[in-house]
């Protein structure tokens, strides 16, 4: 064998070694931004399930109450249309569609606002406030809200990591290969953060 067959020979064997590694960072580059959209998925389907169950105790809440509360129409309406935004929006929402998620995001900090309101006008409902099943329901709501919460905050978490893959050099190059689009977190105004009082005095 010559000198420049053993070169040329080695040049092939090199080049091949190359793309195999290449292909091997590809591939563990990929199968990684996969696993931390699945884990966002994932996430964000936690907050779905507490979403789902705080929608599920509205319409009870608004039959306890509707029977005390018979000249607060509007506040009870105002629940029932933020529920039925919720869920609407909830139907649109998923990883792959950042906008229908924002718009989750903003119809669950409304019925926030409108449980708030609800649950500032039963103040001046003293039989209402005494009432045991107006308590479970509300005290159930609480821990949904603190539910959600925590769910939000695991959804940011994977969301986060996600998004560091995708922005990261070498992942960003394979993000934008693949378009893996970078992911928005689930945000919060600051008059939705406190959640409605379990404690009526």
């Amino acid at each position: 064998m010559t000198l420049a067959a053993f070169i040329n020979s080695q040049l092939i064997v090199g080049s091949i070694a190359l793309v195999f590694i290449a292909l091997v960072v590809l591939i563990i580059l990929y199968n990684g931004l996969a696993i931390r959209r699945v884990r966002m998925a994932n996430a964000f389907s936690q907050i779905d399930v507490q979403l789902r169950r705080r929608s599920d105790l509205i319409p009870n809440l608004i039959e306890v109450v509707k029977g005390y509360m018979q000249h607060e129409r509007t506040t009870l309406e105002a629940v029932i249309r933020a529920r039925g935004d919720v869920n609407a929006a909830a139907g649109e929402a998923s990883t792959g569609n950042f906008g229908a998620i924002r718009a989750l995001s903003t119809a669950s900090m409304a019925l926030g606002g409108a449980l708030r309101g609800l649950f500032a006008r039963v103040e001046a409902y003293p039989d209402l406030k005494a009432s045991a099943q107006f308590l479970t329901l509300q005290e159930q709501l609480v821990s949904t809200e603190n539910r959600v919460a925590f769910a939000r905050q695991a959804f940011n978490d994977a969301a986060m990591r996600y998004n560091e893959g995708v922005l990261t050099f070498p992942g960003n190059v394979v993000a934008g290969f693949f378009r893996f689009e970078q992911a928005e977190l689930w945000t919060t105004s600051e008059d939705s953060r406190s959640v409605p009082s379990a404690r009526i005095s």
